[in-house]
């Protein structure tokens, strides 16, 4: 996948307009979801194959893909769930469905004898419509939740929770300040949908950065959880965290981890992801699967 980074401009501008970000009121990253009275989403019963759609950006699949990462796990422990995305790079939830509206009006034509033609659906907001624009973030979800209910009315839909923008290492309680705001309008949103939680990617990626379970992102001075320029993407670790934790949240138990996974071979625009072996490729996979397991 081409990696394409936002400008220094725009990280600026972005880092400049969040100095006083506007959120609901400030809850704990952990409790957010059940301190706002949120109840975990319930999936419609399926009859037949399960089915999930990702919306969302570079932050849903860039060096590392939480889909890709998703069949593997789905497939190792016998889970038949057809994943399908509407992913654009560097977008919004609005300018996805402007970017991808005949394939989106496609997906939201088809039928299921059960009724819902998606079980789940994955909500990811670019970050600074998330920090800054709440009116836009909870419109954009409406409108494409409206979308949905023509053919998946029951969907169980998770508000992607997105990470702090800054890096960890420079100023962790900076770096907690917009995680907690995140996390804030993260909850704002999925209480205006129907039948809608969130996916505490973010907090769980921040509980690895402060050495839950023994974890230690810094290796030798490389951050073992994000890379970017400009913007943070997720790496493997990352990656295998959220996606671990996603897996969880969906299904409620947690995957048995197989011996290899599609996983990013570095962050240059020709490497590819291939299968790796688990055990030497994530740092710490252990950690990570008591830190996932922890905010499911």
């Amino acid at each position: 996948m081409k990696k394409i980074f936002l400008s220094a401009t725009a990280i600026t501008l972005l880092l400049t307009a969040c100095t006083d970000p506007k959120t609901e009121n400030s809850t704990d990253n952990k409790t957010a979801a059940a301190t706002a009275g949120l109840a975990k989403p319930k999936a419609p019963v399926a009859e037949g194959i399960k089915r999930i759609l990702f919306v969302g950006n570079s932050h849903t699949e860039f060096y590392v893909s939480m889909p890709d990462i998703l069949a593997a796990l789905c497939k190792e422990n016998n889970q038949n769930l057809q994943i399908d995305k509407l992913v654009e790079m560097g977008a919004s939830i609005e300018e996805i469905l402007k970017a991808q509206k005949s394939t989106a009006e496609k997906d939201f034509a088809l039928n299921d004898k059960d009724g819902n033609y998606y079980d789940y659906i994955i909500l990811q907001e670019k970050t600074p419509v998330a920090l800054q624009e709440l009116d836009k973030y909870k419109a954009s979800s409406k409108t494409l939740m409206a979308m949905a209910a023509k053919n998946s009315p029951d969907a169980a839909v998770y508000v992607y929770e997105l990470m702090s923008p800054l890096p960890f290492k420079e100023d962790p309680k900076e770096f907690d300040k917009y995680q907690k705001d995140l996390t804030n309008n993260a909850v704002a949103v999925a209480k205006t949908l129907p039948n809608a939680g969130i996916l505490p990617l973010g907090t769980a990626v921040a509980a690895a950065y402060a050495g839950k379970e023994g974890y230690v992102y810094d290796k030798e001075g490389k951050d073992q959880l994000r890379f970017g320029t400009n913007t943070l993407h997720m790496l493997n670790d990352a990656g295998f965290l959220g996606t671990v934790l996603l897996y969880e949240t969906i299904f409620g138990s947690e995957p048995k981890i197989p011996a290899q996974l599609p996983l990013a071979t570095g962050t240059g625009d020709q490497d590819p992801i291939k299968l790796q072996e688990v055990n030497t490729t994530i740092s710490n996979p252990v950690a990570l699967q008591k830190i996932a397991a922890a905010f499911k």
